[in-house]
């Protein structure tokens, strides 16, 4: 046996002996009143079932047909911010280290807000799949193909993202 429970073992008891002394009016009684005393049955009230109203989406055909159009979309979007890319870059090594209001800092700044454009477009089916997404998810209908092209655009994002931090890190 440890020195703690040595310890511990009279303290605790001391410290339940102190919540059962009787009163003597210096601390409120631990007994339970009569208004905690409870008698009779309760009832649960009834309830409504929840009615969730259809959510409805204009697709494109049908889904896979419509997943398929948005991922090709998101692919040409991502096409276009790749082509941008390189172009990109040279402004940007050429305003790294200028000073801010130079021409060749407001170029930078320049190529980074067009590549910023080219990835708004690539969004704009993100948005859409996230729709698509949201009005299963509430119907409770399976999204596990909303899923794959979601994981498949949120890849393409997370690559434009990537690029556009790592050039904006080099022109501040």
């Amino acid at each position: 046996m440890t020195i703690r429970k040595l310890f511990a073992l009279p303290l605790a008891t001391l410290l339940v002996a102190g919540c059962a002394t009787p009163g003597d009016g210096r601390y409120p009684s631990l007994d339970i009143r009569d208004v905690e005393r409870a008698e009779g049955q309760f009832e649960p009230v009834a309830t409504e079932q929840l009615v969730v109203p259809p959510v409805e989406v204009k697709l494109d055909g049908d889904l896979t047909q419509t997943l398929a159009a948005l991922v090709t979309q998101a692919e040409q979007a991502h096409g276009d911010f790749m082509g941008a890319l390189p172009a990109a870059e040279r402004s940007v090594r050429a305003g790294r280290g200028a000073a801010v209001g130079s021409d060749a800092w407001g170029t930078a700044q320049v190529a980074l807000a067009v590549l910023d454009s080219d990835r708004s477009n690539i969004t704009i089916a993100l948005g859409q799949l996230d729709v698509i997404y949201a009005a299963a998810e509430v119907q409770a209908q399976d999204v596990t193909a909303i899923n794959a092209a979601r994981d498949t655009v949120l890849a393409l994002v997370a690559q434009e993202d990537a690029a556009l931090e790592r050039l904006r890190a080099q022109v501040r």
